[in-house]
């Protein structure tokens, strides 16, 4: 992937980047995701973790709102949590 020089980046860094993360409700899911994110972000808040369970309630969608620092921190974060094997979808 090109890098993309700093003046041209739609973000300016630090500053809060939601992201919604998607997988099965289950025991653990929002547990898992709040790890991922303390990880690249240890200043990560996990109160202000906003969960939507499905309509039939067998996904839940989990949004996290972590400083974003770089493009190679938010690339790292996508790449970890699109691998995490409770994660369906990252958005």
């Amino acid at each position: 992937m090109p890098e993309i020089p700093p003046e041209q980046s739609l973000i300016e860094y630090p500053s809060a980047f939601p992201i919604k993360v998607m997988g099965a409700h289950v025991e653990g899911f929002v547990d898992a995701v709040v790890a991922v994110a303390l990880h690249f972000d240890p200043g990560f808040d996990a109160s202000t973790v906003e969960t939507r369970p499905s309509k039939a309630g067998n996904y839940l969608g989990v949004t996290i709102t972590v400083t974003a620092t770089s493009r190679e921190q938010l690339d790292e974060l996508y790449r970890t949590l699109s691998t995490h094997p409770m994660v369906k979808v990252v958005l």
